[in-house]
């Protein structure tokens, strides 16, 4: 394998870039127009522009990707995760052009990647699975046939997705043809296939998944769990390694469960397996995700495991190098999610351009990131900008240092989840680990509450005050050269000083 092709953008594109690189392999990156000057296009070896801003006709465009692919020569292509990455006809697609596909086979990600196909495989197989239907949901009328035999409230889900995209919640008859329309609508822009079927939602609930990875030599290893239950609108915000929920026994069971998941079918290469954690702490399966995970680096901070460098082994067929009695995870880790989103208005989204950017770093600390000062934030794509990541040899030590790396973490010129993240790791609940998938719909007007008496950061705006000061005043300033302190110098001085940053000098 010497040349891939990373089939998408942002934060996992650079990811799957630098794993690229440090096995000496040469990365090739695609764009959207509007990603033209983004970090992975100009860090890759070789770049192709795969067309317009719109997902459907760039990242979601299997032969243009296929053209980009031919043109520079690659021999292998890398999905990335969201987009096409669990889609079997890109898989299928890369084998008929002698590309070799990062991820399942195609066949394995067809019966995984349909959801209702993988709850049969698994409840045929004795896999405790959620109350649901086996089969696509036709209509409004067929989920409210179900919800009949199991009582509201029923949750909407793509068949062909996962992520969190393409849910509702129908908590009576009348929300049905609502949830439908919106369900088909959102698994067709995320995932090309409006399909979608119907669960019992079950509520008071952790989601705690196990990372897999198996060679194509029979060898297959899980890497422990991660607790994924603070997520709103079934968007994960916060997850950690490992959870506070499952005792070194429970880890055995939940690890052995999902690998006999794999085994069933058939799964190769890195793979999540999805459950749902009553009350009693009793699993049941949800989903395979066939794919590298947005929340991948806390395992590999608590396993010393390299999950990207494993994919690309595995794809090129080399036996795993780890062992599952080898496997001695190591410590805590939490990652929160920084989002180009308003937490103080309902997460609106939060285009823009990024005015000043500071990385928190220090003991422990990861940024997962392709931000750069200047980058303009689209609103045509997930508004994940940031994955933050804190390590420490035990939770509280990972929490402290989280505390400390979300204080120091700068974004200017856009509103982002940092505020929410810094109140969260406060709350009394979310210290103690008292989690569950409501957990964020309970506490948030709480925290809703102390952002706001905590008021901006003065630091962001005093920055911004001072980019915008700075920008009026070279708009008006005269062509020949100015004496004294530069317009940015006398701007930035100007707003720390009223911001309170900076103190007036004595008179």
């Amino acid at each position: 394998m010497r040349r891939v092709l990373i089939a998408n953008r942002g934060e996992i594109a650079l990811r799957v870039l630098r794993a690229c690189r440090e096995m000496d392999i040469s990365p090739v990156a695609v764009y959207s127009e509007i990603d033209r000057d983004t970090l992975p296009v100009r860090l890759a070896d070789a770049a192709y522009c795969i067309g317009p801003s719109q997902s459907s006709a760039s990242y979601l465009d299997i032969e243009a990707i296929l053209r980009a692919a031919r043109q520079a020569a690659a021999d292998a292509l890398h999905p990335g995760y969201g987009f096409l990455a669990e889609n079997p006809g890109l898989a299928r697609a890369c084998e008929s052009a002698g590309l070799v596909f990062i991820g399942p086979p195609p066949e394995v990600m067809r019966m995984v990647g349909d959801k209702v196909e993988a709850r049969r495989l698994m409840q045929k197989a004795g896999v405790p699975v959620i109350p649901g239907l086996l089969e696509r949901a036709a209509d409004a009328a067929a989920i409210a046939a179900f919800a009949k035999t199991t009582g509201y409230p029923v949750i909407l889900k793509a068949a062909a997705g996962g992520g969190g995209k393409g849910m509702r919640v129908a908590r009576s008859e009348a929300d049905l043809d609502a949830a439908v329309r919106g369900a088909r609508s959102e698994a067709r822009s995320a995932f090309g296939d409006d399909g979608i079927y119907a669960e019992k939602l079950m509520e008071n609930v952790r989601h705690v998944e196990i990372q897999i990875l198996a060679d194509h030599h029979g060898h297959a290893v899980h890497l422990g769990e991660r607790e994924c239950s603070v997520q709103r609108r079934h968007q994960k915000l916060v997850e950690e390694a490992p959870s506070v929920a499952l005792r070194p026994a429970d880890r055995d069971r939940m690890g052995t469960l999902a690998l006999e998941v794999a085994r069933v079918c058939g799964y190769r290469n890195a793979g999540t397996v999805e459950f749902l954690l009553d009350e009693k702490g009793r699993p049941y399966f949800m989903e395979v995700n066939a794919r590298i995970q947005v929340e991948h680096p806390v395992t590999e901070m608590v396993t010393g495991c390299d999950l990207v460098r494993a994919q690309i082994e595995i794809a090129r067929g080399d036996p795993l190098r780890i062992r599952q009695d080898r496997l001695q995870p190591r410590g805590w880790a939490i990652e929160c999610r920084v989002l180009a989103e308003d937490p103080e208005n309902g997460f609106r989204p939060s285009p823009g351009r990024i005015a000043a950017l500071r990385l928190p770093a220090g003991p422990g600390i990861r940024v997962d990131t392709a931000l750069q000062p200047g980058d303009e934030i689209p609103l045509h794509y997930d508004a994940l900008i940031a994955k933050l990541i804190a390590w420490g040899r035990d939770r509280s030590e990972a929490l402290a240092r989280m505390r400390r790396a979300v204080g120091e973490f700068l974004v200017a010129g856009i509103r982002t989840t940092l505020p929410f993240h810094r109140e969260l790791l406060l709350d009394p609940d979310f210290v103690a680990g008292r989690l569950d998938i409501g957990f964020v719909d309970r506490v948030m007007p709480r925290l809703e509450t102390a952002m706001r008496e905590a008021g901006p950061d003065a630091e962001v705006a005093a920055i911004a005050a001072a980019i915008h000061a700075t920008e009026e005043a070279q708009r008006r300033a005269p062509a020949e050269p100015a004496r004294g302190p530069g317009v940015w110098v006398t701007a930035g001085r100007r707003a720390q000083m009223e911001s309170g940053l900076l103190r007036r000098p004595p008179v």
